[in-house]
């Protein structure tokens, strides 16, 4: 019996399995590297093993020290989570060589699909479909995609539409596979566009019985990272469905499987091909917990101490959604900084790593958490994802929460038409205009702050703010966003209160409701609302002076090293041509030439920790 786990991972994954653990009397043990000293998941184990450093390959991802931790806090059993070592086969061994248990399939399974090249090879053994491989320098066909053969989320993959890009992007997946998970090696295939990608839960025991646990949708993607799951597809007949299970048990059995793993698949029509079998429990494990009625993280541990599966499975009843709520801007640029607040209610579960408070490193991953919503029908799970994101309050960092709401309201996702080019700029999201326009949150922006200003006053504190013996301006607040009057107000508005952090406005007889908060650190007024959230930036009276740059500065989008340089001053540079790479948040983020010119200074260079906004080079337009 498992006595005291260490769970090698950290944020929401950590947390999961900790809870799990509680409810079986299992201790547990965490292991934090420099920047998440503080986390929630350190604090909510019985036991905290610190891994000097900040960067995932000194710290997450290092075999050794992972270990020593073991040893130091006397765990007996190693659960690996998602990501950084879960996929990794030798990190497998090594646990079980050392003797403790290993949550986790045998390390000879590891091995078998942690080369997606030598998975695709026994898939075809084993009769499951698959697509062909093409030669990385020379595919003879275009479209196609290049990808890590060790890893996933996303990471070392990339479209190619033509030769003339090939050597480039087969290069970048190559060091951002190798950054990632250690294994540089990629392969190329044909590119299935808008495909449904979807996939096969399953579970093994040492006695050989396999489960599937239906299959789950997760085709909205971006980056190549899923955004959006469900169970069960709305896109998968009943036919389908016993095909996709009957090859994912096949995939099991053909390489000895132990434990919770996934295998993908990509479906256009009646076309089915193999992507890749995860050995570890997934992301969006939550949607196939609540559809099922099971508790996959307690189904790992039980298999992991060697009891035996019933014979069959339970069965589905209902349907689930899950979104990611990403700390990323709406160029899908990860953000870092500090949460202020962050408060998820609602019919719904809530899987986070992070808390009010919590700092976002440009370190990790930038998921913060993950939102799902169960219901008798599929309408119903999402009627209350939308009714809790729009609802959520989340201050201080940039989220993708209205990307979400836009992808869970359109007519295209609602009747389940969904493939992985759902966020391609001409898919189904193209041309939609974002929520907003509505003055009353920027007014009771402008009320909360008029009563802040009073309640603040040394003098005169009973006077409203702002007033004058003789008014000849209306009074106006200003931000960088909008501009409001507040005093008159608005025909058919009328204040019933207004505080510095709650303002009720009524307008045409219906009472609005504005929870305002304001933050010195980042100097913005958030606004929650039943739609949604305004976030604000105030424009000051009297402003600062600002440091200006120079007219062609490329500046830093957010914190991160610089990869690569590939200009030097003096170099012509056409628009678009690539001038930086910078890392971040474990992905590569091209910096592009803005426009044709001269790079006149690069003031950055290799392996240089750059914050956002920091001044990275400078192109003047033009060709001297």
């Amino acid at each position: 019996m498992i006595t005291r786990l260490l769970v090698a991972n950290r944020g929401e994954i950590a947390r999961r399995v900790f809870r799990t653990c509680a409810s079986l009397g299992i201790s547990t043990v965490a292991v934090f590297s420099d920047p998440d000293a503080d986390a929630p998941h350190v604090a909510e184990a019985d036991l905290a093993v610190r891994l000097p450093g900040a960067r995932p390959s000194d710290t997450y991802l290092d075999i050794g020290r992972v270990l020593d931790a073991c040893r130091a806090s006397g765990a007996d059993a190693v659960h690996p989570g998602y990501g950084f070592l879960s996929e990794n086969a030798e990190f497998a061994r090594a646990v079980l060589e050392a003797g403790l248990v290993w949550v986790g399939p045998p390390p000879e399974a590891v091995a078998a699909m942690g080369s997606k090249v030598e998975a695709k090879r026994l898939m075809a053994e084993a009769g499951v479909p698959v697509l062909p491989s093409l030669d990385p320098e020379a595919p003879g066909e275009f479209p196609v995609l290049v990808k890590a053969s060790a890893g996933g989320g996303g990471r070392g993959m990339r479209i190619v539409r033509g030769a003339g890009e090939l050597a480039r992007e087969v290069e970048s997946a190559r060091r951002e596979s190798a950054a990632a998970f250690g294994d540089g090696t990629v392969f190329v295939e044909p590119l299935l566009e808008n495909a449904r990608h979807v996939e096969v839960q399953v579970l093994a025991d040492r006695h050989g019985t396999v489960w599937t646990l239906g299959e789950r949708e997760c085709s909205v993607q971006r980056r190549h990272q899923k955004v959006v799951e469900e169970c069960p597809s709305p896109g998968v007949s009943a036919e389908l469905r016993g095909r996709l299970c009957e090859a994912a048990v096949r995939a099991a059995r053909k390489i000895g499987y132990v434990g919770a793993g996934t295998v993908e698949f990509l479906v256009k029509e009646d076309r089915v091909a193999f992507l890749e079998m995860n050995t570890r429990l997934q992301v969006e494990h939550p949607v196939t917990e609540l559809v099922y009625g099971v508790d996959l993280v307690r189904l790992q541990l039980e298999v992991a101490e060697g009891a035996a599966l019933p014979a069959t499975p339970p069965e589905p009843a209902g349907h689930a959604v899950e979104v990611r709520l990403y700390a990323e801007d709406a160029d899908y640029l990860p953000q870092s900084g500090v949460l202020r607040r962050f408060e998820v209610s609602g019919d719904v579960r809530v899987d986070s790593g992070v808390e009010s408070g919590s700092v976002i490193s440009p370190y990790y991953d930038p998921m913060l958490a993950k939102v799902i919503g169960y219901g008798r029908v599929r309408a119903e799970a999402v009627r209350k994802l939308v009714t809790a994101l729009r609802r959520a309050k989340l201050h201080g960092v940039t989220t993708n929460r209205d990307l979400l709401v836009k992808i869970l309201t359109n007519p295209a996702f609602g009747a389940g038409d969904t493939h992985t080019g759902f966020l391609a700029p001409d898919g189904p999201l193209h041309g939609v205009p974002p929520e907003g326009g509505d003055e009353l949150p920027v007014l009771a922006a402008a009320l909360a702050m008029a009563a802040g200003n009073r309640r603040r006053a040394k003098v005169l504190a009973g006077l409203p703010s702002g007033w004058r013996n003789v008014r000849s301006q209306p009074r106006r607040a200003r931000f960088e966003e909008a501009e409001v009057v507040y005093d008159p107000l608005p025909q058919g508005v009328t204040v019933i209160s207004a505080e510095p952090y709650e303002v009720i406005l009524e307008r045409d007889g219906v009472r609005h409701t504005f929870e305002v908060a304001c933050y010195d650190e980042d100097g913005k007024v958030y606004v929650d609302h039943v739609g949604g959230c305004a976030e604000l930036t105030p424009i000051p009276r009297l402003p600062e002076p600002v440091e200006h740059v120079a007219p062609g500065s490329l500046l830093a989008p957010m914190p991160g090293s610089v990869l690569r340089v590939e200009v030097e001053p003096g170099d012509l540079v056409t628009k678009g041509q690539p001038v930086l790479v910078l890392e971040a948040m474990k992905m590569e983020h091209r910096i592009a030439a803005p426009s044709d010119g001269v790079v006149s200074d690069v003031h950055v260079e290799k392996g240089q920790q750059v914050e956002a906004g920091a001044v990275l080079a400078i192109i003047q337009e033009g060709t001297s």
